[in-house]
Protein backbone atom coordinates (compact mmCIF):
# COMPACT_ATOMS: atom_id res chain seq x y z
CA UNK A 1 0.00 0.00 0.00
CA UNK A 2 2.81 2.25 0.84
CA UNK A 3 4.36 2.29 -2.58
CA UNK A 4 0.90 2.81 -4.31
CA UNK A 5 0.57 6.05 -2.39
CA UNK A 6 4.13 7.33 -3.71
CA UNK A 7 3.11 6.97 -7.05
CA UNK A 8 -0.55 8.37 -6.41
CA UNK A 9 1.23 11.39 -4.66
CA UNK A 10 4.08 11.70 -7.44
CA UNK A 11 1.41 11.27 -10.23
CA UNK A 12 -2.21 12.71 -8.47
CA UNK A 13 -0.43 15.67 -6.64
CA UNK A 14 0.69 17.73 -9.33
CA UNK A 15 -2.93 17.56 -10.98
CA UNK A 16 -5.34 17.97 -8.07
CA UNK A 17 -4.84 17.59 -4.17
CA UNK A 18 -5.02 14.36 -3.00
CA UNK A 19 -6.41 12.91 0.05
CA UNK A 20 -5.69 9.31 0.78
CA UNK A 21 -9.20 8.77 0.30
CA UNK A 22 -9.44 10.61 -2.86
CA UNK A 23 -6.01 8.36 -4.11
CA UNK A 24 -7.56 4.98 -2.84
CA UNK A 25 -10.52 5.81 -4.85
CA UNK A 26 -8.17 7.02 -8.05
CA UNK A 27 -6.15 3.30 -7.58
CA UNK A 28 -9.32 1.12 -6.95
CA UNK A 29 -11.27 3.49 -10.10
CA UNK A 30 -7.79 2.66 -12.68
CA UNK A 31 -7.40 -1.14 -11.33
CA UNK A 32 -11.09 -1.85 -12.33
CA UNK A 33 -10.83 0.37 -15.77
CA UNK A 34 -8.27 -2.06 -16.56
CA UNK A 35 -9.43 -5.33 -15.39
CA UNK A 36 -12.47 -4.16 -17.25
CA UNK A 37 -10.37 -3.89 -20.30
CA UNK A 38 -8.66 -7.29 -19.75
CA UNK A 39 -11.49 -9.27 -19.68
CA UNK A 40 -12.58 -7.40 -23.06
CA UNK A 41 -8.87 -7.99 -24.08
CA UNK A 42 -8.56 -4.15 -24.64
CA UNK A 43 -5.15 -3.14 -24.47
CA UNK A 44 -5.00 0.05 -22.35
CA UNK A 45 -1.95 1.88 -20.37
CA UNK A 46 -2.10 2.07 -16.81
CA UNK A 47 -0.38 4.90 -16.27
CA UNK A 48 -3.27 6.64 -18.27
CA UNK A 49 -5.92 5.29 -16.30
CA UNK A 50 -4.27 6.24 -13.31
CA UNK A 51 -4.17 9.67 -14.30
CA UNK A 52 -7.43 9.61 -15.68
CA UNK A 53 -8.55 8.30 -12.37
CA UNK A 54 -6.92 11.15 -10.52
CA UNK A 55 -8.23 13.82 -13.18
CA UNK A 56 -11.86 12.09 -12.06
CA UNK A 57 -11.47 12.69 -8.51
CA UNK A 58 -10.14 16.23 -8.64
CA UNK A 59 -12.79 16.76 -10.87
CA UNK A 60 -16.04 15.85 -8.25
CA UNK A 61 -14.49 18.27 -5.35
CA UNK A 62 -15.08 21.02 -8.47
CA UNK A 63 -13.60 21.72 -11.88
CA UNK A 64 -11.30 24.74 -11.15
CA UNK A 65 -9.70 22.04 -8.42
CA UNK A 66 -7.71 20.24 -11.44
CA UNK A 67 -4.62 21.91 -12.61
CA UNK A 68 -5.89 21.49 -16.25
CA UNK A 69 -2.48 23.33 -17.95
CA UNK A 70 -0.42 20.32 -16.59
CA UNK A 71 -3.12 18.00 -17.65
CA UNK A 72 -3.02 19.38 -20.86
CA UNK A 73 1.26 18.92 -21.15
CA UNK A 74 0.33 15.08 -19.83
CA UNK A 75 -1.96 14.71 -22.74
CA UNK A 76 -0.06 16.23 -25.48
CA UNK A 77 3.21 13.98 -24.23
CA UNK A 78 0.98 10.62 -24.66
CA UNK A 79 -0.34 11.77 -28.19
CA UNK A 80 3.43 12.91 -29.33
CA UNK A 81 4.98 9.87 -27.62
CA UNK A 82 3.26 7.49 -30.17
CA UNK A 83 4.43 8.74 -33.58
CA UNK A 84 7.63 9.76 -31.87
CA UNK A 85 8.07 6.24 -30.89
CA UNK A 86 7.35 4.79 -34.62
CA UNK A 87 9.37 6.98 -35.81
CA UNK A 88 12.58 6.26 -34.13
CA UNK A 89 11.51 2.75 -34.03
CA UNK A 90 11.49 3.31 -37.70
CA UNK A 91 14.69 5.10 -37.88
CA UNK A 92 16.47 2.53 -36.00
CA UNK A 93 15.26 -0.73 -37.40
CA UNK A 94 16.59 1.03 -40.99
CA UNK A 95 20.03 1.69 -39.14
CA UNK A 96 20.22 -2.08 -38.18
CA UNK A 97 19.04 -3.55 -41.36
CA UNK A 98 21.07 -1.71 -43.75
CA UNK A 99 24.10 -2.79 -41.38
CA UNK A 100 23.23 -6.04 -41.14
CA UNK A 101 22.56 -6.57 -44.52
CA UNK A 102 26.08 -4.91 -45.54
CA UNK A 103 28.64 -8.21 -46.15
CA UNK A 104 31.54 -7.86 -43.46
CA UNK A 105 35.05 -7.20 -44.79
CA UNK A 106 36.32 -10.83 -43.13
CA UNK A 107 33.87 -12.98 -44.55
CA UNK A 108 34.70 -14.46 -47.86
CA UNK A 109 32.95 -13.92 -51.25
CA UNK A 110 31.15 -16.92 -52.68
CA UNK A 111 31.43 -17.30 -56.24
CA UNK A 112 28.67 -18.75 -58.90
CA UNK A 113 31.02 -21.92 -59.29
Amino acid sequence: MAGGWRIILTIGQPITKLTPFGGFSAETAGGMTIVANAIFGIPVSTTHTITGAIVGVGATRRLSAVRWGITRRIVWAWILTIPGAALFGAALFKAVASCASKPSPASPVQSGS
